[in-house]
């Protein structure tokens, strides 16, 4: 037995007064009403209507039931109401997960923007630069950079992420300036460990991929302080320019090897599953899609052509 549609059929009989209009407004048959109804008395063990040829009553246990049955059924449609609200109107919480140092120098503006855009929104924010498990750590959506995805996920594509070789000007007149990727071998570089290989950078260039191992004289996860100690003059770093393109367009760092260019990477909104998305989901998406566009507005420091090539 179905108990929702039992009790829904009870409570409809009971306000209509009659098995035959009752099921007229439920789109069942009177038999179909009558059957749900009794098999309703069956499971609980106890009659809830008593049945003559010219009307129907409660009985005392009825009585009690129909409050309890109709508050049940109207706590459902209000939860199915704000679900419906939720679904056409962006409201609730949206947790989004972002890498830290995008998160910290670009998702700002974005933030402020949606919030202004949909106020019955409130967002929880958490920057981690680990691939965070978007249901079991309970995320609606993040914003993730990777040259693939997994197939498991619905991904928006925002932009290209593009990297770069660069050094203050003050550690290249010092120690010379690298020309091809293997001059890397000669100099101390500031190492980023959250990738697959952190120790070899690879380049594409005029004759194909070029992979050379490099010496870290400072390692970290942390990109923010590799382009401290970069900007410091402690050496050669491989960043992205969303955290440097600002640094690049000032001088206070220099873009290296012109000629070679790392494969650029794609910065994807990523969600669990297109069915049923809510609209603070499909809301935060577009507006990511809309203002983190190609060309990303950190790139401003390169020409269209370089921008094409995917490198300085």
């Amino acid at each position: 037995m179905d108990r929702l549609a039992a009790m829904q059929a009870f409570v409809r009989v009971v306000e209509a007064g009659s098995f035959v209009k009752a099921a007229d407004q439920l789109g069942i048959s009177t038999t179909s009403a009558s059957r749900l109804v009794a098999d309703l008395e069956a499971a609980l063990g106890t009659r809830l209507l008593q049945r003559t040829t010219r009307r129907l009553s409660l009985t005392a246990v009825g009585g009690e039931y129909l409050s309890r049955a109709q508050q049940i059924l109207g706590a459902l449609e209000e939860a199915e109401a704000l679900a419906g609200v939720e679904v056409t109107r962006p409201s609730g919480h949206l947790h989004v997960s972002a890498p830290v140092a995008l998160g910290t120098r670009h998702l700002p503006p974005l933030l402020a923007e949606y919030h202004a855009r949909f106020p019955e929104v409130r967002v929880e924010m958490s920057l981690a630069d680990r691939v965070v498990d978007l249901v079991e750590e309970g995320f609606d959506v993040a914003v993730r950079i990777a040259a693939k995805l997994s197939p498991t996920l619905v991904a928006r594509r925002l932009c290209t992420i593009r990297m770069v070789v660069c050094a203050a000007p003050r550690y290249l007149a010092a120690n010379g300036l690298p020309r091809v990727p293997a001059d890397l071998q000669q100099h101390p570089c500031l190492i980023y460990t959250l990738t697959n290989a952190p120790d070899d950078w690879r380049f594409e260039g005029p004759k194909g991929i070029v992979s050379v191992k490099v010496d870290g004289v400072l390692r970290s996860n942390n990109g923010e302080l590799l382009r401290q100690a970069a900007l410091g003059g402690e050496g050669i770093t491989l960043l992205p320019t969303f955290m440097v393109g600002d640094d690049l367009s000032a001088g206070r760092l220099q873009p290296l090897l012109p000629r070679f260019r790392q494969p650029p990477l794609t910065a994807h909104a990523v969600y669990p599953t297109r069915r049923h998305l809510p609209a603070k989901v499909r809301a935060f998406v577009d507006l990511a899609a809309e203002r983190l566009r190609d060309p990303p507005p950190w790139d401003a420091w390169m020409s269209p052509e370089k921008r094409s090539r995917g490198a300085a």
